[in-house]
Order: C-alpha cells, then structure tokens, then sequence
C-alpha cells in the first residue's frame, strides 16, 4: 500500500522552505527590534484550556478541535491557536511579576479538522504576537504597527486596514439584549448557526457570511453605537494613533468577536486583490482572557495570521521571497588523493562559513562540471593528484568562463581568513 499525506496536511519542500524561512525571519526580526520575546508552547494542552480561552460555544470548540485522551484518560488537544497557550504560560510562569508590559510572539503550527481548500490545511502555520499588561491603546497602536512593518517589509501594498470596538461587557451586555429584539422575529430566517448562537452568542449574528444572514442583518444595531464612554475614548486614541503613524484605516463596524473576554479594539488586515479577497490577518484586545483561565486580572492584545492565507497573498501579487543559495565553490576533483584533500578543503571552508559542494556519487569530471553548473556555483576549484604535487590548481568564475591559476596554499590561507571571495 502507498504511504500518502493525511488529508488537509502538506510537505514544504526545499525550494519552497526558502520563501518559508524568509517571511520567518522577517517577522523575527520585526519582533526583536520592537522588543518582544519568542515563546515556544507545546502542541497539546489539557482540552479545557481551549474551551475557556478560545471558547466553547464556537465553531473551533464545538467542531473543529482534534481532541484524545492519553493512556492517563486525561483529555488534550493539539492546539488550534496559539493565544490560549501563551496565556495560559503567562500565568503559570508567573510573567505578572515581571516588568511589565510583557511582549511575547511565536511561530507555529496549529491543527483544526475542517473543509480542506486552497490555502486552509488541517495543519496548518501561524505567525502571533501578544502584549500583556498594557490597557491604554497605544498597546491597540504598537500591535497594528507591528502588522504594518511585517506587511511593508514583505512588500504587501494591496492590504487594508479595518478596525472596529466591540466594546467591554458591561456595554455589550446592554447591546445584546438590542441585538436579540432586532434579530426576534428575523431568525427563523437565518441560517442552523445564527439559530444556535442567538441564545448563547448574538454578536456573532453580525458577521455571518450566509447570504439570509447578511441580509437580515443589514438594519441590525452597530456596537459602535452603543460604546460606553470609557470604551468609546478608547476607540478615538487607536484612531488618533493611527493618524498620528499615517496608517490608513477604515472603520468596519461588523468587525465582532462573540466571548465576552475580548473587549473594545478589534481589527483585520484585509487583501484587496481580486481571487484572494479575505482576511489575511485578525487580532483584538482581550482583556478578559487571563481572569477567565484563573489568573490576575490582566489586559492584553495580538493578533494571529496564518502563513500559508499569507503566501497565498504574496503569489498573487508577484512577490518572491528570499533568495536560493548557491554554492561559493564546488570542488571538482580526479584522483583518491584529489578527492580526499578537496574533502578536507571544503570541511574547513565550512567551518568557515562558506557554503561548498562535492561530488559524493564518484561521477566524471564532465559531469561534476554539469553538476556544478546546475546548481549556480560561482567557482569550480579543479583538483587533481598533479595539482597537489604541483601544490597548484585552477579555478573558474563560472559566472564568466574565466580561468585562473591559484595555489593552494593560498587558497588554504583565503579559508583560515574566512574570506569568501576565492580570486
């Protein structure tokens, strides 16, 4: 029988693996430089972990959770996202008592059973960043500065900015009870989720993409409307916050988040190219979530995007991501003694830093040249057992054809100097 890859998972080849490593390391470096730290939590957590800090009245708890119990009869998940892990850590690290805010981002994989289409796997990647300890909303400002710098550095034009509060609970209550007498004599109407979550989560009513739902939803109460005055200044500071950066921005009032721990700002980095139009990035405050998993009160905010949605948007604006390296120098050799110095040469040029090939099948000059070629080295170093006796060998820049005699005692000497440059 055949071995194949589960339904919904995919292998990243090498060549692929260096568009990979790039956006990595681009969002790396976007977090170091704005001070956050990187965590690493492990791929499964106790089930009840994700049932309060992703909750579970949603469509992730309730239907998209890969879930077992060990030999111990203990019930664990593999991780669907990555915020409740990094809270829960939070917690139990005691990070409350370091200076704070506390700032922390990951890279990840994540894991939910769902409709498997183009650029939605079952595994899956994920890029996050979350702030702790910080409530005002120059944290709301810091994170979307953040986004912004990841997209630009990847040069991602064709994205846009909408934001949204969805208030705190002591508004939001209010606006339920709104929401469900407007949606009363609607929802026989609407779709088996909206008919679901009327009772346990109106708000998500608002955002259901079901054609009825859409329509019955269109003269539906807008939270902005109903913010109290705390929640409500804190919209106009990450909306001056913007402004003041020059990020661009648009207000989407149907922007919701459905547990009650997610408080005020909320926001989404949308493409506006046509066949990829979708959210590429959500996040939002929530300043509820490590009360609700047992700790100290604490606010926070960040924000998830999943790599592969984000590759999706780089392809089809054309862009490449990263560079394919090639050799510096691929040693051709003929003779044992040849073979056995060049091994020697290249392990010490690595050493140094400096990336070498060798033949390792025993194949013919004429086809360790071929060899050489394909893969885009920049010199061949030629070595035969005459050249060692002659303490000589010649190396050609096969970027022009040239050929030059170089000895090799100073080629040992360029490789103690770690000098990429051979000739």
């Amino acid at each position: 029988m055949k071995v194949t890859l589960p339904k919904g998972t995919k292998d990243i080849l090498p060549d692929e693996m260096i568009g990979w490593r790039f956006v990595e390391n681009t969002f790396y470096q976007i977090c170091i430089n704005s001070g956050y730290g990187e965590i690493r939590t492990p791929v499964f957590e106790y089930t009840n972990l994700f049932n309060r800090g992703v909750g579970d009245t949603t469509d992730i708890v309730q239907k998209e959770m890969y879930t077992f119990n060990d030999k111990g009869g203990r019930s664990l998940t593999l991780r669907p996202e990555g915020t409740a892990g990094v809270a829960r850590s939070f917690i139990e690290k005691g990070m409350a008592s370091l200076p704070q805010p506390v700032k922390l981002f990951y890279m990840i994989t994540a894991y939910r059973y769902e409709n498997v289409q183009k650029g939605r796997y079952r595994e899956f990647n994920q890029l996050g960043a979350e702030i702790f300890g910080a409530a005002g909303p120059v944290a709301d400002v810091e994170v979307i500065s953040l986004l912004n710098n990841f997209f630009s550095k990847l040069g991602l034009d064709k994205l846009s900015l909408e934001i949204n509060s969805i208030g705190c609970p002591g508004c939001r209550n209010a606006y339920n009870v709104k929401l469900k007498e407007y949606y009363s004599d609607r929802i026989d109407g609407m779709c088996a989720d909206c008919k679901r979550r009327f009772d346990t989560n109106p708000l998500r009513l608002i955002d259901c993409k079901n054609e009825s739902c859409i329509a019955a939803s269109l003269d539906a109460p807008l939270m902005l409307d109903n913010l109290c005055g705390e929640c409500a200044s804190h919209f106009s500071g990450v909306k001056a916050g913007l402004d003041s950066l020059d990020i661009k921005y648009t207000v989407n009032p149907r922007i919701v988040r459905g547990l009650d721990y997610y408080t005020k700002t909320v926001f989404e980095f949308v493409s506006e190219n046509v066949g990829t139009q979708g959210t590429v990035c959500g996040g939002g405050r929530y300043d509820g979530l490590v009360e609700s998993l047992g700790g100290s009160g604490t606010p926070g905010i960040g924000f998830s995007l999943g790599v592969e949605r984000l590759f999706m948007e780089l392809e089809s604006n054309n862009i490449i991501t990263g560079d394919k390296l090639v050799p510096e120098i691929y040693f051709v050799t003929i003779g044992e003694k040849a073979y056995a110095y060049a091994r020697k040469l290249s392990c010490a040029l690595r050493r140094a830093g400096v990336y070498t090939e060798m033949d390792l099948l025993g194949r013919s000059v004429k086809a360790q040249m071929k060899d050489a070629d394909r893969k885009n080295a920049r010199y061949v170093l030629v070595v035969g057992d005459d050249e060692i006796r002659q303490n000589k060998a010649q190396i050609k820049i096969m970027e022009t054809g040239e050929l030059k005699d170089v000895s090799l005692d100073s080629i040992y000497k360029r490789i103690l100097e770690k000098k990429v440059q051979v000739v």
